[in-house]
């Protein structure tokens, strides 16, 4: 199952360097500058490989839960966000880099119903089957769509209310949105992507592995996929990367994907505190401000 693949990363000799990889893939997107808009990342898996290399990155996640001990999705979605102050500036707060709003559309392994709310579950990434945390009736109980244990209103909910998320979030201009390792298996997904293209600027970069299966002599489903929602919709709204070449995640980090980004508002004023004689030789070497009268 999902925890059995979770744990057999963990053990994984290949670990530290593919965790290594996975960080720096999430660098390059969620490294922004202060005046653009936050990244965010839409997952259909049930799994926590995200969230486990945001934890190990020290990327900050937002998403539709409040509290800590047992915290609860909210169907009011709360615009919250991370500023804080520079240091000798007052009023001018600014974001705090490394920030993502994540949303897992089709639930998630440690998402739980208890007492008519939905509650995310202190479930360790790769934990035993055995674990505390695991019901003893995990279809009754886990949140993963489509819970056909479930009626029709459990069906709907919460999924209604994070599929919209999705849908406002690309729907914008000037949206792009980046495609890996989505197989273009889900109708409902691709009818709101194709809703984005009814917008012009928007674009979209499909990262897909498309490798030769010797078995079936095919590329296989997800490639005649792909295709067919390419054919449907505007060429010039379009990036492909198809292939093992591209698509696979190490030749990504280190050929194509950008390095993570500068806050240019920092920057300028380490240039302007260095002008004007306010840093010390030996802080400016690394690049800090200094605090007054500290």
């Amino acid at each position: 199952g999902i925890l059995t693949t979770e744990k057999s990363f963990i053990n994984s000799r290949q670990m530290q360097e593919a965790l290594k990889y996975l960080k720096n893939f999430l660098f390059s997107f969620a490294s922004r500058t202060a005046t653009r808009d936050r990244l965010n990342i839409f997952a259909t898996n049930y799994d926590r490989f995200i969230e486990y290399a945001c934890d190990m990155a020290g990327i900050l996640v937002l998403d539709r839960f409040v509290g800590k001990i047992e915290p609860v999705f909210r169907t009011n979605k709360l615009d919250l966000d991370y500023h804080y102050n520079p240091p000798g500036i007052r009023g001018e707060p600014r974001y705090v880099e490394g920030v993502i709003r994540y949303t897992k559309i089709h639930g998630s392994l440690d998402w739980r119903f208890k007492n008519n709310q939905i509650i995310k579950t202190l479930l360790p990434f790769g934990a035993d089957e055995s674990h505390p945390a695991i019901p003893e009736k995990p279809t009754e109980h886990v949140v993963i769509y489509p819970n056909s244990s479930k009626g029709v209103e459990t069906i709907f909910y919460p999924y209604s209310e994070l599929f919209r998320d999705f849908s406002f979030a690309i729907s914008q201009p000037n949206s792009v949105v980046v495609c890996y390792g989505y197989g273009f298996g889900d109708s409902h997904v691709n009818r709101i992507l194709e809703d984005m293209f009814i917008i012009p600027s928007t674009h979209i970069v499909i990262v897909a592995w498309d490798s030769w299966d010797e078995t079936s002599k095919s590329f296989g489903a997800v490639r005649e996929r792909i295709k067919n929602f390419f054919e449907r919709n505007n060429p010039a709204q379009f990036t492909l990367l198809i292939g093992s070449h591209l698509a696979d995640l190490k030749v990504l980090v280190e050929n194509y994907l950008p390095k993570a980004a500068i806050d240019r508002i920092t920057e300028r004023e380490f240039r302007y505190r260095e002008k004007t004689g306010r840093m010390s030789s030996s802080e400016g070497n690394k690049h800090h401000p200094q605090k007054n009268g500290g």
